[in-house]
């Protein structure tokens, strides 16, 4: 296993961008389908950035 750096590797707000709706609509479902309930399926898509309603 490599070593881990102490490299900082956080990313600016203004650096991302919005995956297409479609990405978006899948990924909502891989998490759905593999979530162990509502909470953590409404944890996981917030911290991915893709929780229902946002745009």
């Amino acid at each position: 296993m490599p070593a881990k750096t102490s490299e900082k590797t956080d990313i600016a707000d203004e650096d991302l961008e919005p995956v297409a709706d479609e990405t978006a609509n899948s990924a909502r479902r891989v998490v759905a389908a593999y979530a162990i309930d509502a909470d953590e399926c409404r944890m996981l898509l917030a911290m991915l950035g893709i929780a229902p309603g946002e745009a």
